[in-house]
């Protein structure tokens, strides 16, 4: 006997110990209804059923009929053979877009859901943890985007960073790049993208990593006066770098980095993508429009509060670091010789304090105060002023 029929019996004994009690004016019908828990209109269908065809009138006549919206069997198996051959890796919901916007699928999600549940293709997620109180998001966009990384095997075989700068107000993805190892210039690469497309900002959240912060005490308060290079290059353009001090307190990164790693590499196989440059450009040109169109929400406030900016982007967010010039005019920087070469302005700049700038991309530079005195590639090489120029165009 199935869980219907035992649920039915149980109906029915129920039912006619209220009958009898009802025959014998015990009880009236509102007190029935109360008791069976049943509308007082349901309580007189019933006892008509029960008066016209005795037990038999009670029982669920949908019982043992199919539903009328009830999946075809070859349908489902349809369903599965297309996870099983295409979709293996991806979850549910996931699965359940791609059904939709590629399969001609009309059915619902939950029952993909428990489809593939039953026939064991996935685990039912388990049970949260403790409550814990959600913090309130910015109001505004461009109050406080959100920077971290996550390493993941992107791809088979191998192990990526992937650097995400996010808006707390909005959820919506404003740069994502695939590096060998997070770090400065992966932190710079994504500030720099959200300034050249939306402008200044208020504020960025991050962990205490070491290229963001300097935590005297492992586990411990940051130290507010001792900046990094992100912390320095922040604080020239106005805006504060905001620490977080538990993975709960960066929960929205957290919880986009699980769909990201639930999504992004089934994308990237479906795509046969498998080198660094192509992800970054699949990146950037298919798969964060669509993620955004469908994860951004609508900010509690339409207006922004990005700030315009028109001054060097390049030469603020870059490495800086202070030299002395050597008695042949050469600067040594991470083992490399810069030569500086003759300018009309000065004959020379032995033993004159110079800063060296590293851009993300590898070049260099030196400055000497506000003037540029030499730009260089990645091997140290003098990039000439007119090969400057021609690369600037």
């Amino acid at each position: 006997m199935n869980r219907a029929e035992v649920l039915q019996g149980l109906r029915l004994m129920k039912f006619e110990e209220v009958y009898s009690r009802r025959q014998a004016r015990e009880l009236t019908q509102e007190q029935a209804a109360e008791i069976l828990g049943v509308s007082a209109r349901a309580v007189r269908r019933w006892e008509d059923r029960y008066e016209a065809n005795g037990a038999e009138g009670l029982y669920d006549r949908r019982h043992g009929k199919l539903a009328n919206n009830r999946v075809p069997a070859d349908r489902a198996m349809q369903m599965l053979e297309l996870f099983d051959t295409q979709y293996w890796d991806y979850t549910p919901k996931h699965f359940h877009e791609k059904l939709v916007a590629h399969h001609g699928f009309m059915h619902s999600y939950n029952w993909v859901r428990l489809t593939l549940h039953r026939h064991g293709r996935v685990r039912p997620a388990p049970r949260r943890g403790a409550h814990r109180r959600k913090r309130a998001r910015r109001p505004m966009v461009g109050m406080m985007p959100h920077q971290d990384g996550s390493t993941h095997q992107w791809v088979p075989d191998q192990w990526w960073d992937l650097i995400v700068t996010m808006d707390d107000a909005n959820n919506q993805i404003y740069s994502a790049v695939f590096v060998p190892q997070e770090g400065t210039m992966s932190s710079f690469t994504g500030i720099t993208e959200v300034i050249e497309t939306h402008g200044l900002f208020c504020a960025l959240y991050t962990d205490r990593g070491s290229h963001y912060w300097h935590t005297p005490e492992a586990g411990g308060k940051v130290d507010k006066e001792k900046l990094t290079q992100v912390g320095r290059a922040l604080q020239q353009l106005g805006m504060e770098l905001i620490p977080a001090y538990s993975p709960e307190a960066r929960g929205r990164s957290e919880r986009m980095f699980g769909t990201l790693q639930k999504r992004l590499p089934q994308e990237l196989r479906s795509h046969g993508i498998t080198t660094m440059e192509d992800a970054n450009r699949f990146l950037k040109e298919v798969y964060l429009p669509e993620h955004n169109a469908r994860f951004v929400r609508a900010p509690e406030n339409e207006a922004s509060a990005f700030g315009p900016f028109t001054g060097n982007v390049r030469d603020t967010l870059c490495v800086q670091e202070e030299r002395v010039v050597g008695n042949d005019n050469t600067v040594r920087y991470k083992g490399l010789v810069l030569q500086i070469a003759a300018t009309r302005q000065r004959h020379h700049f032995v033993k004159v304090k110079v800063r060296v700038h590293e851009y993300t991309d590898g070049e260099l530079a030196i400055f000497h105060g506000p003037r540029c005195i030499g730009r260089y590639r990645a091997d140290g090489q003098r990039i000439e002023p007119e090969d400057h120029k021609q690369e600037a165009a």
